[in-house]
């Protein structure tokens, strides 16, 4: 079975520049494996970075020995839900792509809140 998105539709990539996803396959995908439930594909910014380095994870210095470029404002990112909900709870949040955010991600948010910070806005 194909994995689907919060839409409830096939799961897009997020990003292949930087390869992202638990499974570095591009895609926000996971399994039992992932423990910090990598699911929502974000546009991460210069707001959020700032975050995550102060609550202990570091996504910008390059890390050569894991292949990690280290993230720049702009680049597209599978984010840890609870991160994520721990970034809208400080106001932070990066703005998130929905097609490619995988459906597991509605076990920790609610879609409401997932639409309220999408880049692309559906139209039922």
């Amino acid at each position: 079975m194909n994995a689907l998105n919060v839409l409830g539709t096939a799961l897009q990539a997020c990003s292949f520049d930087p390869l992202t996803g638990f499974y570095r396959d591009g895609c926000c995908n996971t399994d039992a494996e992932d423990h910090g439930t990598h699911v929502v594909c974000t546009k991460v910014t210069t707001e959020f970075l700032a975050f995550s380095r102060q609550r202990g994870n570091d996504l910008v210095t390059p890390r050569p020995e894991y292949r990690f470029r280290g993230l720049e404002a702009g680049d597209r990112w599978c984010l840890c839900v609870t991160r994520w909900v721990e970034a809208l709870q400080a106001g932070v949040a990066p703005p998130v792509y929905l097609e490619a955010t995988h459906a597991k991600a509605l076990e920790h948010v609610s879609l409401g809140d997932l639409q309220r910070h999408a880049l692309q806005k559906i139209v039922p």
